[in-house]
């Protein structure tokens, strides 16, 4: 170790060079890595709702969707932001009551099975439907692009949408939060380091070796929001230690080196290496475990915290003692005794007095383990996310106007006779909970055959292939309502169709 410590001495300078030239490659990385904002395309590809997710996207070339509720507007005026939103990139459809009907009919003339669906008064609802997947890039531009075209009258709920906010506020919130722990830590270490200026070079390499982890990412093509959100802290966090141990070995080695600087920083890199090399494997075998869940958000977060301790470890041993010694005159001055008092009498009475911290610790456990059994957990995605999010007042808009919270995508095998389609619909409308259900044989009715279906209608519901069929619910995604209407809708569906695959955001959501 001691031959590894003399060539980072030896080689300060070279290596202050090299660390800041590849800073520049690591911010192209981090900058061309795409982040991920929908958790549920972490789900394991061989579930149904995945592989039926897939079929969506690349047979029916419909990727997501989005019910848009509009109030208050006169039906010209809805028709014209229609022909609006169907010209935006990568909407493949807009579903609206003139889809199926023209607008010139009286509304008492039109079935109540389309009307309940597009009308409640002065609201009305229109579904987009998208050619690419719910998180895509795409798909968000669209979603951002709508929003522009519409006016304060119109609210667009769903999965798209809410993935659309989520990224716009973790893009606006990472650098904040990010900035207020480089704060705070700079404080804390400020008051107990004996330098006001070392924490600043221990914040230094531990930033470089946070860069390089996040554009060494690039490698991996993607990764998700959650795993770009916690990163750069947890990183900072972990390997924080490996730092100031370094820090006081070498301020140990100089009172064993007087006016030789150099050899005590030998020593204290071969002392910090020899200790934080044990710590830091523990470490990484933490995360490398979360790589084998099947849940692969586990993988993704296990990779890159893993690396970045590996970094983390690397840049303290490197980077850090080559600014140490370059600045060490510096920090000298900034020197001044540490403000946290010692905890010498507190740490004797731990001794002493051993046994009553044991049975404190055992008594604590107890109640902690009841409290863990006993905290619920929530699988539905908007539940953290702010009130006065749009997608937020969409979806509560879309609840208090038609009395929905979710939406189902049903595919079915295009070979199913009319019938049997028909009467798979009354019971999956006899489902508790199930508003409607849309697709071409509800729009139709029982009575008309399906070659009566207009054929741009047909390419919406219809590839040949499958047909597609939308269940609106009223039951929130992630209740256990809408989880056992799932069951419910399967069971049904499994009867006429044993291929036939039910998904979108609350089957996802339920396999979640």
């Amino acid at each position: 170790m001691s031959r590894f410590g003399k060539t980072v001495v030896k080689l300060r300078i070279p290596i202050l060079i090299i660390a800041v030239i590849l800073l520049i490659p690591a911010a192209f990385g981090f900058l061309n890595t795409r982040i991920n904002y929908d958790v549920l395309t972490y789900l394991p590809k061989d579930i149904e709702t995945m592989k039926g997710q897939n079929i969506l996207a690349e047979d029916f070339g419909t990727g997501a969707f989005s019910l848009v509720v509009v109030e208050g507007m006169k039906d010209k005026d809805i028709v014209k932001m229609k022909e609006q939103i169907e010209k935006v990139d990568n909407v493949k459809s807009v579903i609206w009551y003139d889809t199926l009907l023209d607008i010139s009919i009286p509304e008492e003339l039109i079935p109540e099975r389309i009307y309940k669906v597009f009308r409640n008064g002065d609201s009305t609802l229109m579904a987009v439907l998208f050619s690419s997947t719910m998180s895509s890039d795409e798909t968000m531009d669209a979603i951002q692009e709508i929003r522009k075209i519409a006016d304060d009258q119109v609210y667009i709920s769903g999965m798209s949408a809410m993935v659309t906010d989520t990224k716009l506020l973790s893009d606006d919130q990472i650098p904040k939060y990010v900035a207020i722990a480089v704060a705070l830590s700079l404080l804390i270490l400020g008051l107990t380091m004996d330098s006001f200026l070392i924490p600043v070079f221990f914040l230094l390499s531990i930033g470089m070796a946070i860069i390089y982890n996040l554009g060494t990412n690039i490698i991996q093509g993607e990764i998700s929001y959650v795993t770009q959100a916690l990163a750069a802290v947890l990183q900072l966090a972990v390997t924080m230690d490996y730092s100031i141990f370094l820090w006081h070995s070498y301020c140990d080695e100089k009172k064993n080196y007087p006016g030789d600087k150099e050899s005590a920083m030998a020593d204290a890199i071969g002392k910090t290496l020899s200790s934080v090399v044990g710590s830091s494997i523990t470490t990484v075998a933490g995360f490398v475990a979360l790589c084998f869940m099947s849940f692969t958000l586990g993988l993704d977060l296990g990779i890159v915290m893993a690396k970045g301790v590996v970094l983390g470890v690397i840049s303290c041993v490197t980077i850090l003692p080559s600014m140490i010694l370059v600045f060490d005159n510096a920090i000298t001055k900034t020197s001044h005794k540490p403000l946290i008092p010692k905890f010498d009498r507190f740490c004797k009475g731990v001794v002493k007095h051993s046994w009553i911290f044991l049975l404190l610790f055992a008594a604590i456990l107890v109640p902690a383990f009841i409290g863990y059994k006993n905290t619920e957990v929530y699988y539905n995605l908007d539940s953290s996310l702010p009130k006065n999010l749009a997608s937020i007042k969409a979806n509560d808009k879309l609840q208090e106007n038609f009395n929905m919270n979710s939406t189902h995508m049903l595919l079915l095998d295009s070979n199913l006779k009319s019938r049997e389609v028909n009467e798979l619909i009354e019971e999956v409308n006899a489902v508790d909970g199930v508003k409607s259900v849309l697709g071409m044989e509800s729009v139709l009715g029982p009575s008309i055959p399906g070659e009566m279906m207009p054929e741009k209608l047909r390419k919406i519901f219809d590839n040949g292939e499958y047909e597609m069929l939308l269940i609106m619910s009223e039951y929130k995604v992630a209740s256990d309502e809408v989880n056992e209407q799932c069951a419910r809708i399967n069971d049904i569906v499994k009867k006429y169709d044993s291929k036939g695959m039910l998904i979108g955001e609350a089957p996802c959501t339920k396999d979640l």
